[in-house]
C-alpha cells in the first residue's frame, strides 16, 4: 500500500504542477486587467472547459493532499497507519465536496 499512496502522491502532483501554473496565469491576467468578480464568474459561467478544468484540479488536490497528512501523522506525531488513513480520508472528501461546490458555483452550475 506504501508504495501505491508514493505513486499516487507523485502522479498527482504531475497532474496538478500545470493546473497550478494555469491558474496563477489566469490569476495574474484578471488582475492586471481589473476584471471584478462579477466579470470573472459571468465569463466563466457554464463554460465546460473551465468546470472540467477546475474539476480536475480538486480531484488531483483531494488525493494529493491526504496522502502527505497521512504521512505527517504517521512520521510526525506517531498515529497509526489506520487512525492515520481514516483522518486523511475524511479530509480528502471534505476537500473534493468543498472543492466541487465551489467549481459548481463558479460554473454557473449551482448558486
Amino acid at each position: 500500500m506504501e508504495a501505491r499512496l508514493f505513486a499516487l502522491q507523485r502522479f498527482t502532483a504531475m497532474l496538478m504542477a500545470p493546473f497550478v501554473l494555469v491558474h496563477v496565469a489566469v490569476v495574474i491576467y484578471a488582475v492586471r486587467g481589473g476584471l471584478t468578480a462579477a466579470e470573472i464568474l459571468s465569463r466563466t459561467k457554464g463554460n465546460w472547459i473551465w468546470i472540467l478544468f477546475y474539476g480536475l484540479f480538486v480531484l488531483s488536490v483531494s488525493l494529493h493532499v491526504p496522502i502527505g497528512i497521512r504521512n505527517v501523522l504517521v512520521e510526525w506525531l506517531r498515529l497509526g497507519r489506520g487512525v492515520a488513513l481514516a483522518i486523511s480520508a475524511v479530509f480528502g472528501v471534505v476537500l473534493l465536496v468543498l472543492g466541487w461546490r465551489a467549481v459548481a458555483v463558479v460554473g454557473g452550475l449551482m448558486t
